[in-house]
C-alpha cells in the first residue's frame, strides 16, 4: 500500500479490475470466488463464486465479534454485507477512486480511513481485523505491528488470502507472503491461532478463468491494437517497443507464458483462512487465574435465605 499520489501497477490493477469487473461481469468483489463441488469454473458463475467466498469468510467471525476493522475494502461491497448482517465496520483504503466507490456503498455508517494501513491513525479498537486479499499488500510486521494496537483484547485478526508455499518460486505468480514467514513472525505477538483453513483447491480455479481470459481476450486485443497503431503511426510505435521493451517483456512473461493457471497455483501457491485471538496481557491473566482459583461461595436460594 502507498501514499495517494505515488500509486504504484498493482494498486492501479486493482482500481482497474473493480471498473472492469463491475461493468462487464456485474461483480461486486475483487476477490477470488470460492468454487464448491459442482459449480463449473466459468465467467459466467464468478458471482456465485464470489458469494459463496464471502459466505465462507463470514462463517468463520467468532460469535463474539461485533465491530470490524476491513483493511483494504476495495468497493466496500464486502463490508456492506458485514453491515446488513449487523456487525459495526469502519474500513480502510489508500485509494482515492476505491473509497469514493465504497462511501457510496456504505453511505454513513461506516467510516472509511483513505490512507495505508501502516499510517492509520485512530483511537478506535476493533473486535476484529479483517483482511481479505489485502494481507499480502502490506509489509508483514507493520501489519502485525498496527493490528496488536487496533484490536482489542481477547479481540480477532482474520487473514484470508494468497500464500507463497515454501521452497518454491515462479515469477509468473509472484506475490504474497511466505507462509512460513507468517508464522515465524506472528509467533512472537500475542496472537494466538484458532483456526487455520487451507482452501487453495476451492480458489485455484479462478486462475484457468483468468489465464483463459488472458489469452483468448486480452492477448489478441493488445496485439490488434499494437498492429493498428503501427500501421498508422510506425516509427512512433518502433520507438515504444524499443523504450519500454522490458517492460513488455515482464508483462509478457508474467502474464502470457501459460504458466498461470490452477495446477502451478496450486504447486507454488497456498490460500489460507487464518484467525487468531490476542490474548489479554498477562498481568490480566494471572488476576483472572487468581479470581478463578479462590473457593466459591454458593448463594442459598432466595426462599431458603428468606425464611
Amino acid at each position: 500500500m502507498v501514499k495517494e499520489g505515488k500509486k504504484n501497477s498493482r494498486e492501479l490493477g486493482l482500481e482497474v479490475a473493480a471498473i472492469c469487473g463491475e461493468h462487464f461481469f456485474k461483480l461486486k468483489d475483487l476477490h477470488y470466488g470460492y468454487w464448491t463441488e459442482g459449480l463449473e469454473p466459468s465467467m459466467s458463475n464468478m458471482q456465485k463464486a464470489q458469494e459463496n467466498y464471502t459466505n465462507f469468510l463470514v462463517s468463520h467471525i467468532p460469535s463474539t465479534v461485533r465491530t470490524i476493522l476491513d483493511v483494504g475494502c476495495g468497493s466496500g461491497h464486502l463490508a456492506k454485507e458485514l453491515v446488513d448482517r449487523g456487525y459495526s465496520v469502519d474500513c480502510v483504503s489508500p485509494s482515492h477512486l476505491l473509497s469514493e466507490r465504497a462511501h457510496v456503498v456504505l453511505g454513513e455508517g461506516s467510516h472509511i480511513f483513505e490512507c495505508p494501513y501502516e499510517q492509520l491513525e485512530t483511537e478506535n479498537r476493533y473486535d476484529l481485523v479483517l483482511f481479505s486479499e489485502s494481507f499480502q499488500y502490506i509489509r508483514l510486521e507493520s501489519a502485525l505491528e498496527k493490528s496488536m494496537s487496533v484490536t482489542n483484547d481477547n479481540g480477532y485478526l482474520l487473514i484470508c488470502d494468497v500464500f507463497r508455499a515454501a521452497e518454491t518460486k515462479n515469477g509468473a505468480l509472484g506475490g504474497g507472503h511466505k507462509l512460513v514467514k507468517l508464522y515465524d513472525r506472528i509467533s512472537h505477538y500475542p496472537f494466538l491461532p484458532v483456526e487455520d483453513i487451507d482452501i487453495t483447491e476451492q480458489t485455484s480455479p479462478n486462475l484457468d478463468i483468468l489465464d483463459d481470459a488472458l489469452k483468448n481476450v486480452v492477448q489478441p486485443v493488445l496485439e490488434s491494437s499494437m498492429s493498428y497503431l503501427g500501421g498508422r503511426y510506425p516509427l512512433t510505435v518502433k520507438f515504444l517497443r524499443w523504450k519500454y521493451r522490458k517492460n513488455i517483456n515482464e508483462v509478457c512473461e508474467k502474464y502470457f507464458n501459460g504458466q498461470r493457471r490452477s495446477e502451478d497455483f496450486k504447486k507454488f501457491k497456498t490460500y489460507r483462512l487464518l484467525v487468531y485471538r490476542k490474548a489479554v496481557p498477562a498481568t490480566v491473566e494471572v488476576k483472572i487465574q487468581q479470581i478463578e482459583s479462590e473457593p466459591k461461595i454458593t448463594p442459598l436460594p432466595v426462599s431458603a435465605s428468606a425464611q
